[in-house]
């Protein structure tokens, strides 16, 4: 049987995206191939990689990638933008994917302060991705 594919779109690739593929591995790799990418592609943020690794995430290693590594070349049968540029900026090449979802969460490198503030911030959206994840997948286990 194949995996449905997902893809989880946000600006840069380097946070919101990125957790969510690593949380949707870890809870169902063995239901989906699992893929992110961005529109505008900015490395991986180290605030990232530093808060997944206290959930015991090992993010080094991981890499920005554009929506253009897949465009034409993947099919999905899910499109999850987790940013608001990115649910509005989608490429329409991706018309006919069946699912397409949109989870809105703040954009966690926006925060301007001191280090503590923005890993707090990062935290906080880590926290609601991994709960969003859980959720969709309680969602479609129960027939939602």
């Amino acid at each position: 049987m194949n995996k449905p594919n997902v893809i989880f779109l946000c600006t840069g690739n380097s946070a919101r995206s990125q957790m969510a593929e690593a949380f949707l591995r870890h809870y169902a790799d063995e239901q989906f191939n699992v893929f992110s990418a961005g529109l505008e592609p900015k490395g991986m943020n180290p605030f990232t990689v530093a808060v997944m690794q206290e959930k015991g995430f090992d993010m080094v290693g991981q890499v920005s990638k554009g929506v253009l590594e897949y465009l034409g070349r993947q099919v999905f049968q899910y499109v999850i933008t987790v940013c608001d540029h990115a649910d509005a900026n989608c490429p329409t090449v991706w018309m006919g994917v069946p699912n397409r979802l949109h989870w809105s969460f703040e954009d966690p490198a926006a925060v301007v302060g001191s280090d503590d503030e923005k890993l707090a911030k990062f935290r906080e959206v880590r926290n609601q991705i991994e709960a969003r994840v859980s959720d969709w997948l309680g969602q479609l286990r129960d027939g939602a």
